[in-house]
């Protein structure tokens, strides 16, 4: 059998990317499930992929895409009884989303919340886990403390910006330009800090009245 699949050419701009007819997705195997994709998030990995300075992990699909979404069509065994097919989810990938369907692990799947489509789900598991599970469950950040995030307007900042307000705690956030601050403002940050004309350490203490913050989080891009 065969599906469709966006295949990196060469290395390049997105010009290089075409959709083609590739071989069917692999057998399924010990707690995998089968997906119908219905939309997938673009990462910076995924440009950085396409630009031939990123490869995919070693047994990974070659294809990119980093999340999906989409309707589960098959379970391999020992599935947990929560997925059923037919489910509605979202889901974390090595690789391989950029296509019609995809192999993923049931361990990397999330329920779409009501209300968000599949096309907006689509987005939600590379920052969400990335927040979730490095700010909350090893952090522990709770409410009432302090966060400052640095990279506020990225994907994953403008996540944990979100997320941080709803559970009521304060934000600093860190952004290179006037508009990225504007943009986190508009989410919620409480003190925005434009770290190319002030020391945003000295602007905490000020804000703080010396006490300093309780966590925070760092976004490292990959660069060109």
């Amino acid at each position: 059998m065969r599906m469709r699949a966006v295949v990196i050419t060469c290395a390049g701009g997105p010009e290089v990317l075409e959709a083609r007819e590739v071989e069917d997705h692999p057998a399924l195997g010990e707690g995998e499930v089968l997906l119908e994709v219905a939309a997938a998030g673009v990462n910076r990995a995924d440009t950085v992929q396409r630009m031939g300075r990123y490869p995919p992990p070693a047994g990974a699909s070659p294809y990119p895409g980093l999340e999906c979404s989409g309707t589960i069509l098959a379970l391999g065994p020992n599935v947990p009884s929560r997925w059923a097919v037919g489910d509605k989810v979202c889901a974390l990938l090595s690789g391989g989303g950029y296509a019609d369907k995809v192999v993923a692990p049931a361990g990397q799947l999330l329920p779409i919340p009501e209300g968000v489509s599949l096309t907006h789900a689509a987005g939600l598991p590379e920052v969400a886990c990335t927040v979730w599970s490095t700010v909350f469950m090893t952090s522990h950040l709770s409410p009432g403390e302090s966060f400052l995030i640095h990279g506020g307007s990225s994907g994953i900042g403008t996540f944990a910006i979100q997320i941080a307000k709803h559970l009521g705690i304060k934000v600093f956030v860190t952004a290179g330009s006037e508009e990225k601050l504007a943009a986190c403002k508009a989410l919620g940050a409480d003190v925005c800090i434009n770290y190319r004309t002030e020391d945003f350490v000295e602007r905490i203490k000020q804000e703080t009245n010396g006490k300093g913050i309780t966590s925070h989080l760092i976004i490292f891009v990959l660069l060109h």
